[in-house]
């Protein structure tokens, strides 16, 4: 019997590179993503009067983001690119306890965006709401708005299935690459064990026929 996790695993991802690159490759990525984000947070944070939008310009009664809510989002950036860092290094070093805490991330984030589907089930009127909040001069913000709730709910419902279902290769990816980091350390060690006693045993053969 092929338990589940062993039928759904796979050494490659993407169709062409093997699951280890591709952890790398996804580290580098969502750590040049928080880059870049950590940068503007600290960009507007150094000039607020530049990059602070205020109320009036979106219609709204209280400030978009105010310094407090952008340091919060800056550590979490930083943070952010502390874990991608770990994981990039414990795919390229073959360390797998590196890897616990980006997979343990990309669960939280699956969890969180199967969490904002079902609301948009339960609660199918928030996407109104939600559309009336954007500024007037939001592109096709009237065009948007026309559409009947259920044509909302079931256009925003298979954009979300379809970031899921991404979301859910990435994770798998990034699984079968610490099932194949931990499994590739395994051998050494059985390898090194099993290397030492056979040259221990070739050594008690010799001091006996000595």
């Amino acid at each position: 019997m092929i338990s589940p996790w062993d039928r759904w695993y796979s050494t490659s991802c993407c169709l062409c590179c093997h699951v280890r690159t591709g952890t790398i490759i996804l580290g580098v990525w969502y750590m040049l993503i928080n880059a870049v984000v950590l940068l503007i947070l600290l960009t507007a944070l150094s000039d607020p009067e530049q990059y602070h939008l205020t109320s009036a310009e979106l219609a709204n009664d209280l400030d978009v983001m105010d310094d407090a809510n952008m340091c919060i989002a800056s550590a979490i950036s930083l943070l952010m690119i502390l874990i991608c860092g770990m994981a990039t290094y414990g795919a390229y070093k073959l360390r797998a306890a590196w890897i616990i805490p980006f997979f343990c991330y990309q669960l939280f984030d699956f969890a969180l965006n199967t969490l904002v589907a079902v609301s948009i089930v339960v609660y199918p009127n928030t996407i109104q709401d939600y559309l009336q909040q954007l500024p007037e001069n939001f592109p096709y913000k009237e065009e948007i708005g026309a559409l009947s709730n259920i044509c909302l709910v079931l256009i925003v419902l298979l954009f979300i299935g379809c970031i899921l279902g991404f979301k859910a290769y990435l994770i798998a990816c990034v699984w079968n690459c610490y099932r194949y980091v931990t499994g590739r350390g395994s051998s050494e060690i059985l390898l090194y064990v099993t290397t030492n006693d056979t040259t221990v045993s070739d050594i008690s053969r010799f001091q006996e026929y000595i």
